[in-house]
């Protein structure tokens, strides 16, 4: 984006070098001697940021800021003084000013002040129009977001849901693949019907059975009553299957067959009974690894996968973040009955930096968490959580001059293939497109890495 700032001081040459400095560097820059010309300049021009000198005749540095701001609130301002004295820097922040530079100062020093206070004021644009977007438009079944990503998504949805076909919903822990079923329910010609959502993680194949099956009176000991499955349960809605990856090897060949035939058996039952629900399957897991792996059956992964529908991690949505954490703000202050209207800029910068492995359930839950500790309207840096408000990214490659610190180039490339694995929670397919390896040179290499530990 375009970087444009306003300089004001009445020393003339001192203006001209700043106004060449800053537009070697890609700044649109305008100067003026005079502060009446920089307040009428400000109200009939769109600035970024501004750099004014304290000690003007007429009107200082001060003085000018403060009317600067009562213009522009959201203008950082950077003050300029060849008295650098505590006093006056104090002074120049409790006129609104964003940065503070003594004279004399070296270009670079100025360069760096001026990209941050532009970067600032652009984030303040892009919170302010994310809150407008977050109150204005209806979500998409909870579905938040402009990023390609999620409208590559939406799109999906939209035409997935009108089919009868079983769809497999897959990504990362925490993504929304459960708002994803929701979406293809209530967009779809079954949303008249019930959405019956099952988790098969951490289940024996007896319980999941009973619980997707239903039950005959006396099938096992505690079986008092005939119970109804959520196969059949579902009627013509959706039956969500959460985690089916994690669902037992022996209730595997089961799954399949009621797939295959639209029919369930009860356990207990020589009866079968027919489904009309439609099947939605997510898992977290790089299913045709656990394929590979022997830990998933290929022909019901063959079932499920009729049409798949991937779902992006929450840090390759760039500013998504802030939409679904303006959004979880405003919902949890309404919960918690306090006034938080938003999110500051610093943390606004924090939430953006940090690479979210919980995804939106981890940022939601930082939100809730910011909004539970802030005592003021908006979220600051001190509310976030310890994890996110101190992170720092690790650099991939050492950084320093010293030769001893470099390393071997198979070393360079087993650390970044394990930094993308983990950027993709650990599906190894997505990594090997990524890489753009095929998902053979990928365990190769993952075997060698093993080995040489």
């Amino acid at each position: 984006m375009n970087k444009s700032i306003l300089i004001v001081d009445d020393d003339a040459a001192l203006c001209r070098l700043v106004v060449d400095g800053l537009g070697r560097e890609g700044f649109e820059v305008r100067s003026t001697t005079s502060s009446e010309e920089a307040l009428a300049a400000m109200a009939n021009g769109d600035f970024d940021a501004a750099l004014v000198d304290i000690n003007m005749p007429q009107m200082n540095g001060l003085e000018l800021s403060r009317r600067l701001l009562d213009q522009r609130p959201d203008l950082p301002i950077i003050v300029i003084t060849a008295f650098g004295s505590l006093e006056t820097a104090i002074a120049a922040i409790r006129a609104g000013a964003y940065d503070f530079v003594t004279k004399p100062f070296e270009m670079e020093q100025l360069v760096v002040a001026a990209d941050r206070a532009c970067q600032t004021r652009q984030l303040r644009e892009e919170v302010r129009r994310l809150r407008e977007v977050v109150t204005a438009s209806p979500p998409f079944a909870d579905i938040l977001g402009e990023s390609a990503e999620i409208r590559r998504l939406c799109h999906v949805i939209d035409a997935v849901a009108q089919t009868d076909s079983t769809v497999l919903v897959t990504g990362e822990s925490g993504t929304g693949k459960e708002l994803v079923a929701r979406a293809l329910h209530e967009r779809g010609p079954r949303k008249s019907g019930p959405f019956v959502a099952m988790n098969c993680a951490a289940m024996t194949d007896t319980l999941l059975e009973s619980e997707l099956f239903g039950h005959a009176r006396g099938a096992f000991t505690d079986a008092k009553d005939t119970r109804v499955g959520l196969f059949v349960k579902a009627g013509t809605g959706t039956l969500f299957l959460d985690e089916i990856g994690d669902m037992p090897a022996g209730m595997q060949a089961k799954m399949l067959r009621a797939l295959e035939t639209r029919m369930v058996r009860p356990v207990g039952s020589d009866n079968e009974i027919p489904f009309r629900a439609r099947i939605v399957a997510a898992t977290n897991r790089d299913l045709e690894s656990e394929v590979e792996d022997g830990h998933f059956r290929q022909d019901l992964y063959f079932r499920v996968n009729v049409i798949r529908i991937p779902v992006p991690s929450l840090r390759s949505r760039g500013g998504d973040i802030l939409i679904l954490a303006q959004n979880f703000a405003q919902k949890l202050a309404k919960r918690l009955d306090k006034k938080v209207t938003g999110i500051s800029v610093p943390a606004a910068e924090r939430l953006l930096a940090y690479p979210w492995p919980g995804n939106v359930r981890e940022l939601q839950n930082a939100i809730e968490r910011s909004v539970a500790m802030t005592r003021f309207e908006e979220i600051v840096v001190d509310d976030l959580p310890e994890t996110v408000r101190n992170y720092r990214r690790t650099p991939l490659l050492p950084s320093g001059e010293d030769t001893s610190e470099f390393l071997p180039m198979h070393e360079i490339e087993k650390r970044y293939i394990l930094r993308v694995l983990e950027a993709v929670g650990g599906n190894k397919t997505s990594a090997a497109q990524i890489l753009g390896f095929d998902r053979r040179t990928m365990y190769r290499k993952l075997e060698r890495f093993d080995k040489t530990k």
